[in-house]
């Protein structure tokens, strides 16, 4: 069985200045709470800016992604990154589906129209359980990893704008073999 790749995160870039956008859906707020405390953190560690707002659920995530950015733009103080957090869990019905295929492709186009490096933490699970095992910070991490991911972009963005060869970007999200 192959293993992924474990970063000890003592290479990482720092990206001072760095304004990252983070929205959250709080339909399940306790897993809302790990996911966000997990995405902060690693956005903290890196010496970037979050920039936090809540929604209710999963599928206005892309809407108010691409809402803000717009609104950043035009006040010229755009983000340099976006992650979306939230969780989807299925239920009875294909509403789940629904949900979680189309946040994840509206999430994905904003992300290569508009070359954007975004860390997608939306949770799509069976159970509770799954969701919460995930979002932990002490666990998983989810939302540690969107973040660590969508900074990962944004490491790889500054490098190429700067002409730097070496596109060895030390901020390789730590990822558990378990996880998904």
């Amino acid at each position: 069985m192959h293993t992924p790749r474990r970063d000890s995160g003592a290479d990482r870039p720092q990206l001072t200045g760095a304004r990252v956008l983070v929205v959250e859906a709080r339909y399940y707020e306790d897993i809302s709470d790990e996911l966000l405390a997990g995405a902060q953190a690693a956005i903290a560690a890196a010496g970037a800016e979050a920039v936090v707002v809540t929604v209710p659920g999963a599928l206005e995530i892309p809407q108010a992604v691409a809402i803000l950015l717009e609104a950043a733009a035009r006040a010229h103080k755009p983000y340099d990154a976006v992650v979306a957090l939230g969780c989807v869990i299925r239920g009875e019905t294909g509403h789940y589906d629904i949900v979680a295929g189309e946040s994840a492709r509206a999430l994905m186009d904003l992300s290569v129209m508009l070359r954007l490096p975004l860390g997608n933490g939306i949770l799509t699970v069976e159970t509770e359980a799954q969701a919460q095992a995930r979002a932990r910070v002490a666990e998983m991490n989810k939302g540690g990893g969107a973040a660590e991911a969508a900074l990962a972009v944004l490491a790889l963005r500054r490098a190429e704008e700067a002409g730097r060869q070496d596109r060895t970007i030390g901020f390789t999200p730590r990822r558990n073999p378990e996880s998904d």
